[in-house]
């Protein structure tokens, strides 16, 4: 496997998480930025709630726990499958993932736990 820089890593990783979003959850995100930080990828989805989940969302405590409960379902049910394309990226094997989303700003944080460090065409482990 060719080495790639760090922000080769967190690029790829952010697009292939976009393309979840949009194939799997029928909506993307208007922005992604990853962060590689030792055995761990932070990706943060900005503005990823459709119209209908807004309106929800302002519906009050009820339609907020409505929209986590449906979005960590579809997250869960789905998680295989990004695993898989992040783990195809870093060539390194995914061992959890964790998510969160905020119904009042509207982003997702996803969590990347992976087997081990990678190596970097810059150098060491990051």
């Amino acid at each position: 496997m060719t080495l790639k820089s760090r922000g080769q890593i967190e690029e790829e990783v952010s697009q292939a998480v976009i393309r979840f979003e949009k194939e799997y959850m029928g909506r993307g995100p208007l922005e992604a930025r990853t962060h590689l930080v030792e055995d761990l990828l932070v990706v943060r989805l900005k503005n990823v709630l459709t119209p209908a989940e807004l309106s929800l969302t302002a519906t009050g405590e009820r339609g907020r726990d409505l929209v986590k409960q449906m979005r960590q379902q579809l997250i869960e049910t789905g998680a295989t499958t990004l695993s898989e394309a992040v783990t195809g990226i870093v060539g390194i094997e995914v061992r959890s993932m964790h998510t969160d989303i905020s119904t009042r700003t509207g982003e997702r944080i996803i969590v990347f736990t992976l087997t081990a460090r990678p190596v970097t065409k810059s150098g060491p482990p990051t």
